[in-house]
């Protein structure tokens, strides 16, 4: 049976191509707002981070109903970090969106996405977005689009899809470029009339595939999925089996059964074929696991989520300022939430170590580990972590591999050669070169995965700001050989207590500080970055002794260099491989493994 009054699609694209925008537009144009709501812009975007960095971290569901049909959609991360999101929810719909930017076209990450919709034989609809822009160039970017389509050995009916240009932010979509610009409805038509209903046999046993976990401190774990056949309905018997572990049978009990109607749940008592949605009242449930009859518990297949490429260590912090600014500081509660945050992230790794006090975790990149330690952060967490380092593998021949990654650069023209050399010393290979409009010029790199470690900072200050760096993770390859992270050394304070200064006044003159006066620091600290390649320490905590013939008030003429605020990501690329991040919720301090100086020069000359 075809459920012809519901579509389920997921919405993919590269990162910042408009998925969120063109989501917030379908849902006003079907009137999920009322006619004077203020309404934020991407309301999708409901996690912190996702607003302050314009970025989504977690896909979504929402529904919106256009005439008799209900629109079951689902909003899905761009960055490559996230595509373990990606992955899991395209086996929820039946077709999917494919936005692209009409000037800059297919990027890394529309391959990437695009290529998991045709592996699961999804048809798609093209939305050329931002039509509007200056530069836009649609008519190119649909035989770019239909090459990538070539390259990917998309089906002849894939490659036959249908194309919509739109604006999300102005709010319109048409199906050629000389109709009126009026409103969405072209797209809702094109998604009724391509995306197949779903089908599945509502008289048969049950079957649910869990795509997505969300966890609420009132209910505990909610899973969101797919009826693919049968119904369900509240207080139903249920078991739990899983197509990656043959072993697994549980006998489960529906609590509460949800649907989505805009961007609120709604409750219901039953639901049927074709419908996405939420159960809650079951402890153990994980994603990937199929909810089925009892009579005939047979499990959905579901595809292995790609292995994580980067790791760090989170440990418990031991400095001399540790527990002062935290409120979950022991091994116990550090525990517990990175085994948590596995509830909800399929990417992610947590594993133990020989040491009770520190954890090894692994994740698809540099952001997805820096988003995990950021909302750990604002929770009151304080630890510390360590440099990330890539994951190697072995083949058969015992021969090391490691990740290797594409990276898509777009800077203008007179800064190619300063990038071109820094990614080759990198062990970057270019391997392609084409000049785009504006004076553009974009530059395709195969590069080591710890070969980008630390270098997007670099990259913003060698292209003023002006660059554009996307990356994708490619394939194993055979190791490329020792690279050296840094080449500049730390500023390291010599003793404990607060800075002064006159200290620091004579500190700067050895580098850039990274604290500024009345600050804590304790020895070993790293307190700034010395342009030569050694380590120095410094006593920024040392003060002026008076004399008969020098005032006090002599001071005040000391002039200081501003101090360069940090990041949490541009901590990260800064620290070395002997350092650590300490991170509390209201400080971010570098600091050596070893504090101690006496142990520290030891265990460099045993290197």
């Amino acid at each position: 049976m075809k459920r012809e009054d519901v579509r389920n699609i997921a919405i993919i694209a590269h990162v910042d191509h408009g998925k969120t925008t063109l989501v917030d537009e379908l849902l006003k144009s079907s009137g999920v707002f009322r006619a004077n709501q203020e309404v934020v812009e991407r309301v999708m975007d409901s996690n912190d981070l996702e607003r302050e960095r314009g970025i989504t971290i977690l896909s979504k569901n929402t529904a919106v109903f256009y005439k008799d049909t209900k629109i079951n959609i689902i909003d899905t991360p761009g960055h490559a970090d996230f595509g373990g999101e990606v992955e899991r929810v395209l086996k929820m719909v039946n077709g999917v969106i494919l936005v692209v930017d009409a000037y800059e076209g297919p990027m890394p990450q529309t391959k990437f996405v695009l290529k998991k919709a045709l592996e699961l034989e999804l048809p798609a609809i093209v939305c050329i977005n931002k039509i509007d822009r200056p530069e836009a160039r649609p008519t190119e970017v649909i035989d770019e689009v239909l090459e990538l389509f070539m390259d990917l050995d998309a089906s002849d009916e894939q490659l036959d899809c249908p194309f919509v240009f739109a604006s999300a932010r102005a709010g319109f979509a048409i199906k050629n470029m000389e109709d009126p610009r009026e409103d969405m409805r072209p797209l809702f038509e094109t998604i009724v009339d391509y995306i197949p209903a779903p089908e599945g046999n509502p008289g048969s046993d049950t079957q649910m595939l869990i795509s997505t976990i969300d966890y609420n401190e009132y209910v505990g774990r909610i899973g969101i999925g797919k009826i693919d056949n049968g119904t369900i309905h509240v207080n139903q018997e249920c078991v739990i089996v899983n197509h990656h572990d043959p072993d697994k049978l549980r006998r489960v009990k529906i609590g509460k059964l949800y649907q989505f109607d805009g961007l609120n749940r709604v409750e219901v008592s039953e639901a049927t074929v074709g419908d996405i949605v939420a159960v809650s009242g079951i402890t153990d449930l994980h994603i990937g696991d199929t909810l089925c009859s009892p009579e005939n518990p047979e499990s959905i297949p579901f595809q292995k989520i790609s292995e994580p490429t980067i790791a760090m260590n989170f440990m418990v912090n031991d400095s001399p300022l540790a527990g002062q600014e935290g409120k979950y500081v022991t091994s116990r509660h550090i525990r517990e939430r990175l085994f948590k945050e596995l509830n909800t992230d399929v990417s992610l790794r947590v594993e133990e170590t020989d040491s009770p006090d520190c954890f090894k975790v692994s994740g698809r990149g540099e952001l997805h580990l820096s988003v995990l330690i950021e909302n750990m952060r604002r929770e009151g967490y304080e630890f510390a972590v360590s440099k990330a380092e890539v994951l190697y593998k072995y083949n058969e021949r015992n021969q090391k591999l490691e990740p290797m990654e594409l990276a898509y650069i777009d800077v203008p023209e007179e800064f190619t050669g300063t990038v071109i050399q820094k990614l080759t010393s990198r062990k970057g290979e270019l391997q392609g070169m084409s000049p785009m409009s504006g004076g553009y010029t974009r530059l395709e790199f195969a590069i080591p995965s710890r070969g980008l470690i630390g270098y997007r900072g670099e990259f913003l200050t060698d292209t003023k700001g002006n660059g554009i760096m996307n990356t994708i993770f490619d394939d194993y390859a055979p190791y490329k050989g020792d690279l050296n992270y840094r080449k500049t050394g730390s500023l390291i304070a010599y003793e404990s207590g607060e800075t002064i200064t006159y200290g620091l006044f004579n500190a700067q003159e050895r580098g850039l500080l990274f604290v500024g006066p009345g600050e804590k620091v304790y020895s070993g600290m790293v307190i700034g970055q010395n342009p030569k390649a050694e380590d120095i320490e410094v006593n920024v905590c040392k003060t002026k002794k008076l004399t008969n013939t020098r005032s006090s008030s002599a001071d005040e003429a000391l002039k200081l260099v501003p101090k360069k605020e940090m990041s949490l990501e541009q901590c990260l690329e800064f620290i070395d491989t002997d350092e650590l991040l300490e991170v509390t919720p209201s400080n971010l301090r570098i600091r050596k493994k070893i504090l101690d100086p006496t142990l520290r020069k030891r265990a460099s000359f045993k290197k």
